[in-house]
C-alpha cells in the first residue's frame, strides 16, 4: 500500500475578499501523478504552496507524514546572493560525486546538452527565466525528495525538453509528482488524476487531461438532463395548476454513454472543405512563395536554399531545435526581416497578422476595450461568423467588467491576450503565431482554438505546446539546424525521431560523450576507476596531514613552507587524478 505524503483537512485560503479555497480536503500519496487545472486566479499556485508548506492555510490543517522531503519548483527563485548554477544545482557535491550518477548526468543532457562548465560557473543571478527554470527542474530532479510540485514545468523548454522531461517522470515510478501546466500533452503523458480548482472548490478526476474532459463533459451532460427533467416537472406541476388534473405525461429516459460515445457523434473541429473554399476566395491562390531563399541572422546562415509553397488555408505548424531560425523565418515571411538571397513571392489580397514573442507596447490609460476598437468595433472570422470587440474579448477571458480596466494595470499574460485579440480585429487572412499559449490558462487556450477553427485564412504556428499544435494545425514542419526546411507528415513524433537520429549521429564526434567500447575496454576501463578512486582516497587523507602540519608549523617558517609545497604538489595531483577519472566516466 502506498504511503500517504502529505494530507490536507478542511483548508481554506482567502486574498482581500476573494475566497480561493473553500474547506478543501485532499491528499496525496506515494507515487501518485496528479496534475491541477482551472483558470487563472482560481488558486492553483496558493494550493501547490500550502502542499509544500510556503504558504500556511487560513484555517484547516496540513500534515506531513514523517520523513517526507517536498519540493517546489519555485522555491529555486530565491537562491542565495552571489551564487553559481553549480551552487544550486550540485551544492557541496565534488565532481566525482555527481559525475558516477548516470542519472545527475542524464539529468544534465536532457536539461542542458550536458554539464558545461560555463553554464555552471555563471552566476545564478544573471540566468534568463528560462535558463532558471531548467537549472529549478535540475536541482528539485537530483534531489532525493518523495513529492516535487511543479508549477508550469514546461514554460521555456522546447519540444525535446517536454517530451524528455515526460519519460524522465514516468520512469520514476515512486515519485509522487504535483504539476500545474497549461501543456496538455504534458498532463497526458504524465499525470493519473486530475484536480480542477473551480469555484473554491477542488473536484476529482481519474486519469489524464483526456479523461478529464471526457469526464468533465459526461457530468455535464447528466447535469444538463437532471436540469431538463427538473424543468420538466415545473412545467406539469404549472399545467395541473392550471387545468386542475394531472396531465398525462411519460417519463423522460435518458441514456447514459460511455466515454467514446459520448463524442462519437460530434462534428470535426472545423470544416476544411468550407474553409479551403472561403480562403481561396479571399486570399487566391498564392499566398507566399519562397524561391530559392537564403535566410540569415547575422554572419550565421540559417536556411539555406528554400523552396516553400504556402497557399490558401494551410495550417502549418513550425518546431525546431534552440536557434535554428524558426523565428526569423515567420518574421521573413512576415516581411520584418529580410532574405540574404533568392526571391519571397506574396499574394496580391495577403494581409497578414504577427504574434510575437515581444509584445509592442500599448497606451497604459486606454481602456481595454477602447484598446480593442481602437482596430475595429466588428470582426468576421469567415463562413457568416461574426464578432463584435466585446464579444471577441469575452471570447479570450475578459469579461464585460475586466473590459473597462485600464491597460496599465493589466498583467503580462493579460496584455498578450488583449495583442491577441487586436490582430484578430484587424480581420488579417494570414495569420502568424509565435509560441501564443505561453501565460493562457487551459480554459482560454480552447476558446483560442475554437476560434482558429473557424478561421478561413492560412496559419503558420511556433509553439512548444505539442497538444495545440497538432490541435489547430493539419502539417508540421520542422528545422533541424541543417539549414532546411523539413517536412514531418507524422508530425512531431517523427520530428523527435529525426532528432534523436542526429543526436546519437554526433555522439562519435563529440568529445564529452563515453564512446562506443568493446566489452574489454569496458571492463578495463572500470579497473581503471577503482585505481583512481582508491589513489584519490589517499590523497584525501594524505592533504588532511599536511593541512594539520601546516597548522602546527605556524611559527616555524621553514616548516611551514615545506608543508604548503607539499600540499600544493598533493593537491594538483588529486585534480589531475579527478580529471582522469572524469574522462573515464562521462
Amino acid at each position: 500500500m502506498a504511503r500517504n505524503l502529505v494530507n490536507l483537512e478542511s483548508v481554506s485560503k482567502a486574498f482581500d475578499i476573494k475566497e480561493l479555497l473553500q474547506n478543501v480536503s485532499i491528499g496525496v500519496s506515494q507515487g501518485d501523478r496528479i496534475g491541477i487545472v482551472g483558470r487563472n486566479g482560481a488558486g492553483k499556485s496558493t494550493l501547490m504552496k500550502i502542499i509544500a508548506g510556503t504558504e500556511d492555510p487560513d484555517s484547516g490543517r496540513v500534515t506531513k507524514s514523517g520523513g517526507t522531503n517536498v519540493g517546489i519548483l519555485s522555491q529555486i527563485d530565491n537562491a542565495p546572493k552571489g551564487a553559481t548554477v553549480r551552487d544550486v544545482v550540485l551544492g557541496d557535491k565534488a565532481t566525482h560525486e555527481w559525475a558516477r550518477d548516470a542519472g545527475i548526468r542524464a539529468i544534465f543532457t536532457g536539461l542542458f546538452g550536458g554539464y558545461h562548465e560555463e553554464l555552471f560557473t555563471r552566476g545564478f543571478a544573471s540566468l534568463s527565466g528560462g535558463e532558471r527554470r531548467r537549472v529549478g527542474l535540475a536541482k528539485l530532479l537530483i534531489e532525493d525528495l518523495d513529492l516535487i510540485l511543479l508549477d508550469e514545468p514546461t514554460n521555456h523548454l522546447d519540444v525535446e525538453g517536454v517530451a524528455w522531461l515526460a519519460e524522465h517522470l514516468k520512469n520514476r515510478k515512486n515519485l509522487a509528482v504535483v504539476v500545474v501546466t497549461h501543456d496538455r500533452w504534458f498532463l497526458d503523458e504524465v499525470t493519473e488524476k486530475t484536480w480542477e480548482v473551480v469555484g473554491g472548490a477542488l473536484e476529482e478526476y481519474d486519469g489524464g487531461y483526456s479523461a478529464y474532459v471526457l469526464a468533465k463533459a459526461e457530468r455535464a451532460r447528466q447535469q444538463s438532463a437532471m436540469d431538463a427533467r427538473r424543468n420538466n416537472l415545473l412545467r406539469k406541476e404549472l399545467a395541473w395548476l392550471r387545468r386542475g388534473a394531472p396531465a398525462r405525461t411519460s417519463k423522460p429516459k435518458f441514456r447514459v454513454d460511455a466515454a467514446n460515445e459520448l463524442i462519437s457523434a460530434e462534428p470535426p473541429p472545423r470544416d476544411n472543405t468550407e474553409l479551403l473554399k472561403f480562403s481561396q476566395n479571399r486570399l487566391g491562390n498564392t499566398v507566399f512563395e519562397c524561391q530559392h531563399l537564403q535566410i540569415r541572422a547575422g554572419e550565421n546562415v540559417l536556411i539555406e536554399d528554400l523552396v516553400w509553397n504556402i497557399g490558401p488555408g494551410e495550417r502549418i505548424g513550425i518546431v525546431g531545435v534552440n536557434g535554428a531560425g524558426k523565428t526569423t523565418l515567420m518574421r521573413t515571411l512576415a516581411g520584418e526581416h529580410f532574405a540574404a538571397a533568392g526571391k519571397l513571392v506574396k499574394g496580391v489580397t495577403v494581409k497578414v497578422a504577427m504574434l510575437s514573442q515581444h509584445l509592442a507596447e500599448l497606451d497604459p490609460t486606454w481602456r481595454l476595450i477602447e484598446a480593442v476598437e481602437r482596430v475595429a468595433t466588428r470582426v468576421e472570422l469567415g463562413g457568416g461568423r461574426e464578432l463584435s470587440a466585446s464579444q471577441l474579448c469575452e471570447k479570450l477571458g475578459f469579461d464585460r467588467e475586466s473590459q473597462w480596466t485600464p491597460v496599465g494595470d493589466l498583467s503580462g499574460g493579460e496584455k498578450r491576450r488583449l495583442q491577441l485579440t487586436r490582430l484578430l480585429m484587424d480581420s488579417p487572412n494570414v495569420l502568424l503565431l509565435d509560441e501564443p499559449t505561453n501565460d493562457f490558462d487551459i480554459e482560454i487556450l480552447t476558446e483560442l482554438e475554437d476560434l482558429l477553427d473557424s478561421f478561413a485564412g492560412t496559419l503558420l504556428v511556433i509553439s512548444h505546446d505539442r497538444y495545440f499544435l497538432e490541435r489547430t494545425c493539419d502539417q508540421i514542419v520542422g528545422l533541424l539546424g541543417d539549414g532546411k526546411v523539413t517536412d514531418l507528415p507524422r508530425g512531431i513524433d517523427q520530428y523527435l525521431e529525426k532528432r534523436a537520429v542526429q543526436i546519437e549521429a554526433s555522439l562519435p564526434k563529440t568529445n564529452n560523450e563515453k564512446k562506443i567500447s568493446t566489452a574489454a575496454e569496458e571492463r578495463q576501463n572500470k579497473k581503471d576507476l577503482i585505481r583512481i578512486e582508491r589513489q584519490m582516497e589517499k590523497l584525501d587523507e594524505e592533504i588532511k596531514e599536511l593541512e594539520r602540519a601546516q597548522e602546527a608549523a605556524a611559527f616555524d617558517a621553514e616548516a611551514l613552507l615545506k608543508a604548503t609545497a607539499a600540499l600544493k604538489a598533493a593537491q594538483v595531483k588529486r585534480e589531475a587524478l579527478e580529471e582522469e577519472w572524469l574522462s573515464k566516466c562521462v
